[in-house]
């Protein structure tokens, strides 16, 4: 039998559940959203777009719904995806390799 491991993917999207269910308003946004939010937090784009949201006030306003007290420790200035990693003294992947440093609310790695 041999013993898995977990990639550095599988490690931060753990990461990022485990602080999203600790922040849950209640059940249904630790089962349901956190996964969602964490695994998505891994893609490319901006955490709003790969969530489907249109814009960044529609990515608070979802946040603030099931993340009441996260969202309101949050600074605005800070982008989400830039926000959650930060409080891991992490790098998400998508931060590590964005064109979009210089525009992106202060979000310099």
């Amino acid at each position: 039998m041999t013993q898995g491991f977990m990639t550095v993917n599988e490690v931060l999207e753990a990461k990022v559940k485990l602080l999203l269910e600790f922040f849950s308003k209640d059940d249904y946004s630790k089962m349901v959203v956190a996964p969602k939010v964490a695994k998505a937090s891994l893609e490319m784009n901006h955490l709003y777009q790969d969530l489907g949201f249109d814009n960044r006030v529609e990515m608070g306003r979802f946040m603030q719904e099931y993340f009441p007290k996260l969202s309101a420790m949050k600074p605005k200035e800070t982008l989400w995806k830039k926000y959650l990693y930060d409080l891991l003294n992490e790098t998400a992947p998508a931060c590590a390799e964005c064109n979009d440093q210089l525009t992106c609310f202060k979000c310099q790695i």
